[in-house]
């Protein structure tokens, strides 16, 4: 078919970091336990539908994982190590979202729930560098980051 443009490159995808504080005082991050293979723990997450941005996907995809409604506090990070998803070539745009209440699992997350940053489990894809970057605040927003301390 001429004029018909035919592309194999990566797909898009998108990635949910949801942090809650623990009653000790430590921090948790919710994941999703895939009933679909690859299986594992792993970020509320998947593609980006057509027609659709990542930031409308990122939302959809933790409601339709976890019931969650979100609020998008930041984009992270774009990974795209060519292997990060043994399933195909990605590239996933990882996102903070604060969300309220209660994780419930559903579409194909077999379980959700917040695990403390420092018991996670072993994680799925390449999550535990976008969860270590997270934590680390490695690509926190400026706004984000407090100032030095002024010398007086």
């Amino acid at each position: 078919m001429a004029g018909v443009f035919r592309y194999s490159g990566p797909s898009l995808c998108v990635d949910a970091l949801v942090e809650r504080p623990l009653a000790d005082g430590r921090r948790a991050i919710l994941l999703i336990e895939r009933r679909f293979p690859p299986l594992g723990w792993a970020l509320p997450g998947g593609f980006v539908d057509a027609n659709e941005s990542c930031e409308q996907a990122v939302l959809r995809e933790l409601l339709e994982e976890t019931g969650l409604a979100g609020a998008i506090g930041y984009q992270l990070h774009t990974y795209s190590e060519p292997t990060r998803d043994p399933r195909r070539q990605t590239a996933s745009v990882a996102f903070a979202v604060a969300a309220d209440g209660e994780p419930v699992a559903g579409d194909d997350a077999g379980k959700a729930r917040f695990w403390p940053l420092d018991a996670l489990p072993p994680l799925a894809f390449d999550h535990g560098a976008i969860v270590a970057d997270y934590a680390s605040g490695r690509f926190a927003p400026a706004a984000a980051i407090p100032p030095p301390a002024r010398a007086s």
